[in-house]
């Protein structure tokens, strides 16, 4: 399963990563990844003119997008678009952070997983 993470060169500048999440076939229920320890979930909604400026993610976790499109912009200047169904992996905790905005004019619902320390 392809994921994008989002992380920070030795500058503080973050980067977009596409990383692939293995999984292993589990028979009639399907394919499974490992399991990841996690320390909580968080479920958002965020307003149709979402336009949060540069920040570094509070934590490490995934973000697991529901619904909506959203374009993120990290410190090297590459802007990518995200919609429902997409999976991130936020590790820019320090450095320049990201800009994140809404772009189709709708709200917005996630799932943050925040990933044990």
């Amino acid at each position: 399963m392809k994921i994008t993470r989002i992380t920070c060169m030795d500058d503080g500048a973050s980067f977009f990563e596409d990383i692939e999440i293995e999984l292993n076939d589990s028979g009639s229920i399907g394919s499974l990844s490992k399991s990841f320890p996690v320390s909580s979930v968080v479920f958002r909604e965020t307003p149709p003119d979402y336009d949060f400026n540069w920040h570094p993610a509070p934590h490490r976790q995934y973000i697991v997008l529901l619904d909506g499109e959203i374009e993120i912009e990290c410190g090297m200047g590459e802007k990518r678009k995200f919609h429902g169904g997409d999976i991130l992996l936020l590790e820019d905790t320090w450095g320049s952070g990201h800009r994140t905005r809404t772009t189709d004019g709708k709200l917005r619902r996630s799932i943050f997983i925040r990933l044990d320390a």
